[in-house]
């Protein structure tokens, strides 16, 4: 196709000077000489009047120039639309997404997602952290959330979303009944948590170790709902869950949040990547939105 040929036509037609054409396109004044020769010898006619003093399109340039115009826009416009389409996001995202996270916080975003991409198919594993990056780095899925950290030095994890947690009991455990309690007061409990390779079950543990409390006993179930089951059913034990998580049921009044003097607990959300998957086009716009609707 000529188009840069008819690109080079319709400038020199607007501006009527070889010389200044050259600098308009950036190209060199013979270049612009050899474009319109090109032209003259496909359609067999003279597309310019040429004198020292004067440049003048004739009648069989002036239909041209019309009509290279229409060419040039539906190029352009033609170029725009493959682009868009190219870079328009649909096809498979596969996203995984640890407990707390997935049931919680993701689904506001998702709905979002099937908004704006109707033609994006979303595909959400669930599972504890250990699962999800295991997941990330074999390649199952394009991009991970967890709530708890990774050293997996393959892969790369961004805090996207600051977490904050509760101590939860039920609202008939005797620590409830105290309007603020203090460390001493945790000691000697049954305590409730997360299977192993929870993030929110490493959390604990570490809040337990580093402040030296003796636990009574220790209870491990695989899931928040389960977790919250056992505790409004009033279950003699205490835990540590995201404010996300509870809510509802501190509202209802069917778990009681414990004050504990001079101490917040709060962790970040990551996503997880490897960096094969974040050159995806659906992974990159997955990262830009989280990065839109929590950045830390």
């Amino acid at each position: 196709m000529y188009y840069d040929a008819l690109k080079t036509f319709v400038a020199l037609a607007d501006i009527k000077n070889f010389t200044k054409t050259a600098e308009y396109l950036h190209i060199s004044q013979p270049s612009v000489s050899l474009h319109i020769k090109n032209l003259e010898t496909e359609f067999n006619t003279q597309l310019f009047l040429r004198s020292p003093k004067s440049l003048k399109i004739t009648p069989s340039g002036e239909i041209l120039y019309d009509r290279a115009k229409q060419m040039l826009a539906i190029y352009d416009q033609t170029k725009s639309d493959i682009l868009t389409l190219q870079n328009e996001i649909k096809g498979k995202l596969l996203i995984g997404a640890s407990f707390t996270i997935g049931e919680y916080v993701l689904p506001s975003l998702l709905v979002t997602l099937q908004q704006k991409y109707p033609e994006l198919h979303l595909e959400v594993m669930i599972g504890n952290t250990d699962e999800v990056v295991e997941a990330v780095q074999l390649l199952k899925i394009d991009i991970g959330l967890i709530e708890g950290q990774t050293t997996n030095k393959e892969l790369i994890i961004e805090p996207f979303m600051e977490d904050e947690l509760l101590l939860v009991a039920s609202p008939s455990h005797v620590l409830a009944q105290k309007e603020i309690i203090t460390i001493q007061d945790l000691h000697n409990h049954t305590w409730l948590t997360r299977e192993e390779g929870s993030g929110t079950r490493n959390y604990l543990l570490h809040v337990l170790e580093s402040n030296s409390i003796n636990i009574k006993s220790l209870i491990s179930i695989s899931s928040n709902q389960g977790l919250k089951e056992f505790m409004t059913q009033g279950i003699d034990g205490l835990t540590l869950l995201s404010k996300s998580v509870i809510e509802h049921e501190l509202k209802r009044g069917t778990l009681a949040a414990i004050r504990l003097e001079d101490h917040i607990f709060k962790r970040s959300f990551s996503y997880v990547y490897s960096p094969i998957m974040g050159s995806k086009k659906n992974t990159s716009m997955f990262i830009k939105e989280i990065n839109n609707k929590w950045h830390i």
